[in-house]
């Protein structure tokens, strides 16, 4: 046994559970905390970035989203042997804190932390509550809010922590914004995980179409599907845009800092992400994302003026290309949209769920 405080933190396999779970690891780290997180066979893939101190325990799990009627039938038995196998790695090294961000990896940790009474948060990263956070609401000791404001249950309070980035974004914090003008312009196009394919087949046709002396001056780097990658450098090449296309950019933060413009989805990591170094945004929210989470979380940046939200039915390469164009054609607008984006953002987020971490530790 040892008197170092233990954090464990229960995330699902994406991007937008992973990242404020990479931030609080980093900042607990630092105050001498030992971390591990819970997580299973596919949120392991995303731990790469993740500080080597933190102990990564892979954990059975399971959700009623995917697969067949067999499968199906075999979830509550894989989450209730994940529940046992988190509570006896519970007793063998007790946690001082457990805080889930969310997806059905999160729920055996926090399952565990609440049949054993044990101190536990939940951050939920988006404007609406997750499916899983939505379960344990009402179980938690707190709940840290990433968008605010958040829809809650009756009778539940939130506290506005905000989405904590990594260590890469805050070290590109507030970095000068150069506006568009006539010089080499960078373009950001990122679509998170799930639902990229509209980007992809939408933006390059949307920037072939920009007037010659924009469209030769812009330098484009494209997040985009495996499976789509080859057609995507195929047509920026074909008409005369230099294009960096990527499945996964590992420096993003450098990208977006060096950016004129990002064109993205609104996940709440994405939307966090661009609050805190300050870009202008054209957002296009995934609309199958559960209760039109992205929406919500877009509108702090559209409701600012540092973003244009652009819903799914109304994505055309032709609109695209305008909203594009009344961007990199405004530098003295397109700076005030930077400058907004910054006042929606909350780089100290880590931080302040640290505190939070502290202040349920100890009964505050």
């Amino acid at each position: 046994m040892t008197d170092v405080p233990l954090l464990v933190m229960a995330a699902g396999g994406s991007g937008g559970h992973m990242f404020p779970a990479q931030s609080l690891a980093e900042v607990m780290l630092a105050r001498g905390w030992r971390v591990k997180l819970s997580t299973d066979d596919r949120g392991a893939r995303f731990t790469g970035a993740f500080p080597s101190a933190v102990e990564i325990e892979v954990v059975p799990s399971a959700t009623f989203a995917r697969g067949g009627v067999l499968a199906k039938l075999t979830v509550p038995f894989r989450i209730l042997a994940g529940v046992l196998s988190a509570r006896s790695r519970m007793k063998e090294n007790l946690p001082t804190v457990v805080v889930g961000f969310g997806g059905y990896p999160s729920i055996p940790a926090l399952a565990a932390a609440w049949s054993m009474g044990m101190p536990r948060i939940i951050h939920e990263q988006n404007g609406v509550l997750g499916r899983v956070n939505a379960i344990f609401a009402k179980r938690v000791h707190a709940i840290a809010c990433g968008t605010w404001p958040t829809t809650l249950p009756d009778g539940v309070e939130g506290e506005y922590i905000g989405n904590p980035v990594r260590d890469a974004v805050f070290g590109k914090a507030a970095a000068p914004y150069i506006p568009p003008g006539d010089y080499p312009m960078s373009i950001l196009v990122i679509g998170g995980s799930q639902g990229a394919r509209i980007l992809s087949d939408n933006v390059p046709a949307a920037l072939a179409k920009l007037p010659d002396g924009t469209r030769n001056n812009i330098r484009v780097s494209h997040q985009a599907r495996a499976e789509d990658q080859d057609r995507v450098e195929s047509f920026y090449s074909g008409h005369g845009i230099k294009a960096d296309v990527q499945p996964f950019f590992v420096d993003i933060p450098t990208r977006m800092s060096e950016a004129q413009l990002v064109i993205s989805r609104a996940g709440a990591s994405s939307v966090a992400d661009i609050s805190v170094i300050g870009r202008p945004a054209i957002l296009i929210p995934f609309a199958a994302a559960t209760a039109d989470h992205q929406t919500a979380n877009a509108k702090g940046l559209v409701d600012a003026g540092a973003a244009i939200a652009l819903p799914e039915r109304e994505v055309t390469a032709e609109r695209l290309s305008a909203e594009v164009a009344t961007v990199l054609q405004d530098p003295k607008a397109a700076s005030a949209m930077a400058q907004a984006a910054l006042t929606c953002g909350r780089p100290n987020a880590a931080e302040d769920l640290a505190a939070l971490v502290d202040r349920v530790s100890k009964g505050v």
